[in-house]
């Protein structure tokens, strides 16, 4: 298939491109600058000048290939109302494209909308709908067209997707951790988090646009529910320094903006994901990945 993939030089979607190229499929990034740019066409890949705002290059991805993969975000955590806004607009582009073609469109969300009290199940629908929602509302209305003849998939993430190299929210609990010389974890640390390797999602990607049918909801979860704490005392472990409890009402100035996510449960089950796409994560589990140094090691005391 001739894959158009945004987010194509990310930190899940550049081991998406590694997978599908590696499995055969063309694969067309959408390249923000020169330097992404150079980057895909070193892998062999295609690449597309544009940005989530640039509606018209979009619009010309999705027209050309015969699979979308949805991954971009502009994550402005300064401004959410904008990456919303942004990410409504995108999806919406990309399905009008496809609209009528049954061609596969996967679509990335993340756990946080389903902080629920127990592990969130495929079945469990978003409750975040329409422009004013998080992440605009985007899995509601990409399985919308469904019946408007896209093969629209949702791929939910784990709230870390880890592995050396990675910058998301691991990364900034390991910079807070460095910063107060202490490893937090807020309350009683009984949160839990669900956790995948890269690795494993980026295949996880390739197998949704390959067997998923339309309006399936896929876990990119390869561990069900780490606590906060236990996260906690493997980044104190690898930092050589203390695992601590901090007050919710200290989060903020402690963790900075992931401490509205850490002080929440994002757990799922991957069960039906497995059972449908036959998928088996074989990469590091969280710990593991911590433990050897994926994040760094300790730091001068």
């Amino acid at each position: 298939m001739r894959v158009f993939v945004t987010g194509a030089t990310g930190w899940i979607g550049s081991a998406a491109v590694d997978d599908l190229l590696e499995a055969g499929h063309e694969v067309a990034g959408l390249a923000r600058s020169e330097a992404a740019e150079a980057s895909l066409r070193a892998k062999g890949a295609k690449a597309l000048r544009g940005d989530l705002d640039d509606l018209d290059s979009l619009r010309r991805g999705a027209t050309e290939a015969d699979a979308v993969v949805h991954l971009a975000n502009k994550h402005d955590w300064a401004n959410p109302a904008e990456s919303d806004r942004a990410e409504r607009a995108a999806v919406e582009t990309l399905a009008e494209a496809l609209a009528g073609s049954d061609r596969p469109f996967l679509v990335a969300n993340g756990l946080s909308d389903l902080a629920l009290d127990r592990p969130a199940l495929e079945t469990d629908p978003s409750p975040a709908v329409g422009p004013g929602a998080r992440r605009g509302g985007t899995e509601n209305l990409a399985l919308d067209y469904v019946n408007r003849g896209v093969r629209s998939v949702i791929v939910r993430f784990a709230p870390t997707v880890h592995g050396a190299g990675d910058w998301g929210f691991v990364n900034f609990l390991m910079s807070a951790a460095r910063k107060h010389g202490v490893s937090g974890y807020i309350g009683d640390g009984s949160h839990a988090w669900s956790a995948v390797h890269r690795s494993d999602a980026a295949r996880l990607i390739r197998l949704g646009i390959e067997r998923a049918p339309a309006g399936s909801r896929l876990h990119a979860v390869a561990e069900e529910a780490i606590s906060t704490r236990t996260i906690a005392e493997a980044i104190g472990s690898a930092l050589g320094i203390p695992a601590v409890s901090v007050a919710r009402e200290e989060a903020g100035p402690h963790f900075g903006f992931v401490g509205r996510f850490f002080g929440l449960t994002m757990s799922a089950s991957s069960e039906r994901t497995r059972e449908l796409l036959g998928w088996a994560p074989t990469g590091p589990t969280l710990l593991d990945d911590l433990i050897a140094g994926a994040y760094g090691k300790a730091a001068a005391r």
